[in-house]
C-alpha cells in the first residue's frame, strides 16, 4: 500500500493550510502505541499503521445536539474528539486486534460497526451528541471545552450502554491505581488463578532513559547492559519476550467468561503551568507499552490525541481540521476521512502539564503485565513517579463504585439506545477536575 500522500498532502486548518513534514531519517526507534518502527527500513508499515487509527475532527452540518442546540463542534469539540479516538483504538484492539491494519474500501463487518458507534447523529451511542449530552452530568454545558478527566468520567458512563464490547472504563483518581478494584470490576468468577504472560518484556528494558544513548536503545539481559541497534532489515532482535520488540501478536477473540476488557485511564497533572522534565521518559515509556491507547492532553484549550514518539518529540492525531458530516449509514460508505495519513508532532516541552494516558487490557493476564511494568518502568525507575501503584484500596478511601445503567432523571439530554430501552439519564458525580 503506497502513501505518497504523506509528503504531499496539505489540509484545512484552524489557523490555515500546513504542509506535512516527512519523518526524519535516523538511527532512533520511533514507538507507535506500543509498535516499534525505523524510519530507515520501516516507513510504509509506520504510515500504515498510523492511517489505520481512527480520526477524528471536528464536524459540521450534523443534526442540532440536543434538537436545538449547535451543529457544529467546531473551536469546543477537541477534547471530545480526541477522547473518541482513545476510545476507538482500545475498541479496535478489542474487536479487530492491534495488528489489524486498515485498506481503501475496507470490507471489514466489525470496522464498520465499530465506526457507526461514532457517527455524528444522536443514535450512535459514541457519537457528539451523546458525550456533549452527558457532559452535563459533570457540570459541562454542550458546547463548553472539557479537560481530560472530565471526558474520562464521561466515557466511563457511556460505555455500560455497549453490550457488545462489554468493555470497563476504569479511570483511576488522585494519581493512583488500584489493582484490586480493577480486578474486581473485570474479573469473572474462577476456581484457578490467573496465569501471567510477559508481553513488554521483564528481562528487556526498551524503555527510555534520560542517561540513555541517543542513538541506540540500551536494554538489560540477565543483568548485562546491551545496545540495541536497528538490523539491517530495520527489525530489532531481543532474546527476550517475543512480544516485546516485534510487532503485535495475531488477534485471539477475548473471554468474556473470564474477563471484561479495561480501558485504563489515568488522568495526571505533571507540573504547574509548564510540564516537569522529569516525567518526560515516564511518558514515552508509557507510549512504548504494548498495552498503550495513547495520551489525551496538548497545549490549553488545544487538545490532541498522542500515539507515539520519536526522540524528544510526540507524534499525534489534531482533531482541529473541520470536515462536513459524513454519511456512515450505506454499506461501505467513504471512510477516507476518518484516517488520517499526515500526522504532526510537538516536542515534550510544550504538552500541557494536564494529560490522561490511557492502555487497554484485553485480559487479566495483560493487566498483570501491566501492574509489573508500572511497578519496574515508569515507578522505581523514577525518583519522581507519575502516580502510584496499589495493591489493595486504602482504608481511608470511600468504597468503590461500580458503574451501572442509572436510572434516575438529571438534566443530561443523553439518551440510552439500542439494548437499554427508554430514555434514562444519568446523576452527576461528584467532579474531580485537574486544575
Amino acid at each position: 500500500m503506497e502513501f505518497d500522500v504523506f509528503v504531499t498532502a496539505t489540509f484545512t486548518y484552524e489557523s490555515g493550510p500546513l504542509q506535512y513534514v516527512e519523518f526524519p531519517k535516523t538511527q532512533e526507534p520511533l514507538y507507535i502505541l506500543g509498535e516499534k518502527y525505523s524510519t530507515l527500513y520501516d516507513m510504509e508499515d509506520l504510515k500504515h499503521d498510523i492511517v489505520t487509527r481512527l480520526w477524528f475532527t471536528y464536524r459540521k452540518n450534523f443534526a442540532h445536539i440536543g434538537g436545538s442546540g449547535p451543529n457544529s463542534d467546531q473551536g469546543w469539540g477537541c477534547m471530545l474528539r480526541c477522547g473518541q479516538m482513545m476510545l476507538a483504538q482500545a475498541l479496535c484492539n478489542r474487536h479487530l486486534g492491534r495488528a489489524w491494519r486498515w485498506e481503501a474500501k475496507e470490507d471489514n463487518s466489525d470496522y464498520w460497526r465499530l465506526l457507526q458507534m461514532f457517527q455524528d447523529k444522536k443514535s450512535s451511542v459514541y457519537s457528539i451528541h451523546q458525550i456533549a449530552s452527558m457532559g452535563e452530568s459533570e457540570g459541562k454545558a454542550v458546547g463548553q471545552w472539557f479537560g481530560p478527566n472530565t471526558i474520562a468520567q464521561v466515557l466511563k458512563k457511556i460505555a455500560v450502554y455497549d453490550d457488545w464490547s462489554s468493555l470497563v472504563i476504569h479511570v483511576a483518581m488522585d494519581n493512583t491505581v488500584i489493582e484490586d478494584d480493577i480486578r474486581k470490576l473485570c474479573r469473572r468468577p474462577q476456581e484457578n488463578g490467573t496465569e501471567y504472560v510477559d508481553m513488554n518484556g521483564s528481562d528487556s528494558n526498551v524503555f527510555p532513559s534520560s542517561q540513555s544513548s541517543r542513538k541506540t536503545q540500551p536494554f538489560t539481559i540477565s543483568g548485562s547492559l546491551q545496545t540495541q541497534p536497528f538490523a539491517r532489515d530495520g527489525r530489532t532482535h531481543s532474546p527476550g519476550s517475543s512480544h516485546c520488540l516485534g510487532r503485535s501478536p495475531p488477534w485471539k477473540p477475548v473471554n468474556l467468561d473470564k474477563w471484561k476488557p479495561l480501558l485504563l485511564i489515568i488522568p495526571l497533572r505533571l507540573g504547574l503551568t509548564d510540564i516537569n522534565p522529569v516525567y518526560f521518559d515516564s511518558l514515552k515509556s508509557c507510549l512504548a507499552l504494548k498495552q498503550s491507547v495513547g495520551i489525551i492532553g496538548g497545549k490549553p484549550n488545544h487538545a490532541h490525541w498522542f500515539i507515539g514518539y520519536l526522540g524528544e518529540e510526540l507524534v499525534y492525531l489534531d482533531p482541529h481540521t473541520t470536515q462536513p458530516y459524513t454519511d456512515l449509514d450505506p454499506r461501505l460508505a467513504n471512510d477516507d476521512s476518518y484516517h488520517c495519513p499526515f500526522p504532526s508532532r510537538m516536542r515534550l516541552s510544550q504538552l500541557d502539564p494536564s494529560v490522561a494516558v490511557g492502555f487497554y487490557c484485553g485480559t487479566e493476564e495483560e493487566f498483570s503485565d501491566l501492574c509489573l511494568t508500572f511497578h519496574k518502568f515508569i515507578i522505581k525507575a523514577s525518583k519522581t513517579p507519575m502516580f502510584e501503584l496499589h495493591k489493595v484500596r486504602p482504608l481511608h478511601w470511600p468504597p468503590l463504585e461500580t458503574p451501572s445503567r442509572n436510572r434516575t432523571t438529571s438534566n443530561s439530554d443523553f439518551t440510552v439506545l439500542d439494548s437499554a430501552e427508554g430514555g434514562a439519564k444519568f446523576d452527576s458525580e461528584e467532579e474531580f477536575e485537574i486544575l
